[in-house]
């Protein structure tokens, strides 16, 4: 192997082939061992060879010593060049979990105005039921206040029906009582004609004047007859009036009551559609709630996920930097190690191009 170093080219392998005295051999040998000691050249032959074998020996070892050096260099530049190729790259760790963190900001947004509008519609909802309560209130009120005037009209009805009854047994029993009377005064006229027959006197006056009974009798009678009849008539008319009076009252209070029956079959019916409007809203407030919850709990794990996301994103980070950081000062290592390795070389290069120096000038001495 060639070495070169300022101006000079030296070949180990011809080292075996140098001749130096024992002088010459302690001058080169010394400052390799001792530098900066020069020690005199013993003046015998038996030596010299050993000094000039002990120096060729030094000499190799030192030539493998650089050869080694060099290559340890050369395997440094080549991991710097590796190290700074991968430093060139930029990891866009913070780029990746901004987006993320960005996405995860509008799932968020969104599941927000997802939640709003279901309040609202829920607040909606709310509304419809409060006022579908309110109505189905005023309506069962009103339904409340019907009956309690169809219990007040019923008794006014039975009441006609109980009057209508006891004005039935009363005009029976005026009737008996007319009945009696008539037939009263039918004994009394026959009572009376029966006398008055038994009693017949003719009486004659001074004037030839006679009392015809028979015709007073008639005319009593007649009478009493007109005023059973007129008292008939009145008493029929009377009834017939009340009973026409009651019959009016009575299809009144019956009609009151098919209309009263309709109205209640109307609020009863419409009774049970509240009742349906208003489960409908309540089994729809339930969905609603229940799909609030829902959302609430989906954007609850979704938000969980993503911070857990995030803190894994950012304990990536924080690895990757702190693996840059290893790098760079393991970087700055090795750059401390090829400096002291740079040093070396150039320390070990001068101790060479001292020696093969000297070992020219002993060659030149020896050969003059």
């Amino acid at each position: 192997m060639e070495i070169r170093t300022l101006g000079f080219s030296f070949n180990h392998t011809d080292t075996n082939k140098l001749k130096l005295c024992p002088d010459q051999a302690n001058t080169v040998a010394s400052p390799i061992l001792h530098p900066g000691s020069i020690q005199k050249a013993c003046p015998s032959k038996t030596t010299d060879k050993d000094h000039i074998v002990g120096l060729n020996d030094k000499f190799v070892e030192f030539i493998d010593k650089v050869n080694k050096l060099e290559e340890e260099n050369k395997r440094l530049e080549m991991h710097l060049k590796i190290l700074k190729q991968h430093e060139d790259y930029q990891g866009n760790v913070d780029e990746l979990v901004q987006q993320q963190s960005i996405g995860l900001q509008h799932q968020i947004d969104g599941l927000a105005r997802d939640q709003l509008k279901l309040e609202q519609e829920l607040a909606r909802c709310q509304d419809d039921v409060n006022q579908t309560r309110n109505k189905y209130q005023d309506e069962f009120q009103k339904k409340t206040d019907l009956e309690n005037d169809f219990v007040i009209n019923k008794k006014d009805v039975d009441d006609g029906q109980m009057a209508a009854i006891e004005l039935a047994l009363e005009l029976e029993t005026l009737m008996g009582e007319l009945d009696f009377l008539r037939r009263g005064y039918e004994e009394e006229l026959k009572e009376l004609e029966s006398q008055i027959q038994n009693d017949k006197v003719v009486m004659s006056d001074p004037d030839n004047r006679s009392l015809n009974m028979e015709e007073i009798i008639q005319n009593t009678k007649k009478e009493y007859e007109e005023m059973a009849a007129r008292k008939r008539e009145e008493a029929e008319f009377w009834n017939e009036k009340k009973m026409d009076n009651m019959v009016q009252t009575a299809g009144k209070y019956e009609q009151d009551a098919r209309e009263l029956k309709k109205e209640l079959a109307d609020l009863v019916r419409l009774i049970q559609r509240l009742k349906g409007e208003l489960e409908g809203l309540n089994n729809q407030r339930s969905a609603l709630e229940k799909d609030i919850q829902d959302a609430d709990m989906a954007g609850r794990g979704e938000i969980e996920q993503a911070r857990e996301t995030i803190g894994n994103l950012e304990e990536a980070l924080r690895r990757a930097k702190q693996e840059m950081t290893n790098q760079v000062k393991e970087y700055q290592k090795l750059m401390n190690i090829k400096l002291a390795m740079d040093i070396e070389i150039a320390t070990y290069r001068k101790l060479l191009e001292g020696e093969e120096k000297r070992l020219y000038d002993l060659v030149r001495q020896q050969d003059y």
